[in-house]
């Protein structure tokens, strides 16, 4: 029966990637030209190569990702990731996407796995997969030279090892939780989501089992979700220093003196800059919205145009509808039962999806849908456990996953970037905050 078990999750975890690659491999390099924030990105991983200084309100693990990613393939700067639509003058900027599509095409895999740790039932993870797989957003956001895949797989993947941890004891599952946790924060601020549950989770296990708790295990703890995550974090800037050695734009954001303090002191004051930076931006953009209205899709993002197509980020409605009201449901349930009354796994996922939305209430800088991403996926675990509750569930499963196919297909050549007569796009446009 183990075995059997074994040879069924090997199964679906081929299918879901099967399913993650054929969505990311369709139309692969279309387009040929610089898409949305490519012009940022690509700048900032051809510094590493040039040694010049730059300043980014992120991290910069995802960048220096790219570039080494870059440098295995012969990258060498000189395309000038000025405009959006300019045309890339090679074949590279397929390579630099790459590591971006494959972690979005890992993604759904390690969704079906966060899902059975969290004890949803094999039909209803492979559900919360496939709807992963066939998110448009979801798809859009790792076509391309962007941040956001690494973030996802990374935090997801942290909380999958810790989850393992718990129900296997395997000792290695703990620090590889605290590196790809650590890895997670390194690509953008709103990675510390996944630590912080982590670290959430772990207290209250620690307090459950108070009576039996070790200092061996205390320390193991904090070994794993702090120490770790620091020593990762820290790394990344001493890499990230080491291969800026040359004046370059971003020291108009630094003091005089930055290239000469010792190390810890650059890593801290840069960190105290980025803040500073994320805390103050007044920039504006037409694509912006706020996060209450994310949940919705309120707003998509238009990352690209040529002739008559176009690129959007736009989510396939019936995952992004119905993970909403599956979520809301799940958060009246929390709230009516109380924290020790409410299902465990339903506690989680409720309170990781607020974990993921209350930080951004108090945010002042112009914010995008992009930002509800690691929120959606939450939204969507929230509706695999309640389809997981149906008296017939995999026939409402198999509704849901077949209606979400054909609106993946329907909204693709937004996702793809596939030319469209002015009445196809129309008909793709249901509301007017989507133009």
């Amino acid at each position: 029966m183990r075995l059997y078990h074994y040879l069924k999750d090997k199964s679906i975890y081929l299918g879901l990637l099967l399913l993650g690659i054929i969505t990311h491999a369709l139309y692969y390099g279309v387009p040929n030209s610089a898409v949305f924030d490519e012009v940022h990105f690509g700048k900032f991983l051809s510094a590493y190569f040039t040694h010049q200084y730059y300043f980014d309100i992120h991290p910069p693990l995802g960048k220096l990702i790219l570039a080494g990613w870059g440098w295995l393939w012969g990258y060498h700067p000189g395309f000038s990731f000025a405009n959006i639509g300019e045309v890339y003058p090679d074949k590279l900027y397929m390579a630099l996407r790459f590591l971006p599509s494959l972690a979005g095409a890992l993604l759904p895999l390690v969704i079906y796995g966060v899902a059975r740790c969290l004890r949803i039932r094999r039909p209803a993870a492979v559900f919360a997969g496939v709807l992963v797989a066939l998110d448009n957003a979801l798809l859009v956001q790792s076509r391309f030279i962007l941040l956001d895949p690494f973030l996802l797989l990374f935090g997801f993947a942290a909380l999958y090892c810790y989850l393992r941890w718990r129900d296997t004891g395997r000792a290695w599952l703990l620090p590889a939780a605290g590196v790809l946790a650590g890895a997670s924060a390194s690509i953008k601020w709103t990675g510390l989501t996944f630590l912080g549950l982590i670290v959430v989770l772990e207290l209250f296990r620690l307090w459950a089992q108070r009576h039996s708790v070790t200092l061996r295990s205390v320390a193991t703890a904090i070994g794993s979700f702090v120490i770790i995550p620091v020593i990762v974090y820290v790394t990344v800037f001493v890499v990230h220093f080491s291969l800026l050695t040359r004046p370059g734009p971003g020291d108009a954001f630094m003091t005089p003196n930055f290239q000469s303090l010792s190390m810890a002191d650059r890593i801290v004051q840069l960190n105290a800059e980025m803040y500073r930076a994320n805390a103050t931006l007044t920039a504006t953009h037409p694509y912006s919205s706020l996060w209450y209205t994310w949940p919705m899709m309120a707003r998509p993002i238009f990352y690209w145009v040529s002739g008559d197509a176009r690129i959007y980020l736009l989510g396939n409605p019936v995952v992004w509808w119905l993970s909403t009201i599956a979520i809301i449901t799940a958060l009246v349930t929390v709230l009516s039962l109380g924290v020790i009354r409410a299902p465990p796994t339903l506690l989680i996922i409720a309170g990781a999806w607020l974990m993921n939305m209350l930080p951004f209430i108090g945010i002042t800088r112009v914010m995008f849908l992009y930002h509800y991403l690691t929120a959606l996926i939450w939204a969507i675990l929230a509706l695999a456990y309640f389809a997981d509750q149906l008296k017939r569930p995999v026939k409402t499963m198999l509704a849901v996953s077949g209606l979400a196919l054909v609106l993946f297909v329907f909204f693709a050549p937004l996702s793809y970037g596939l030319p469209l007569t002015d009445s196809e796009y129309n008909a793709r446009v249901w509301f007017s905050s989507w133009r």
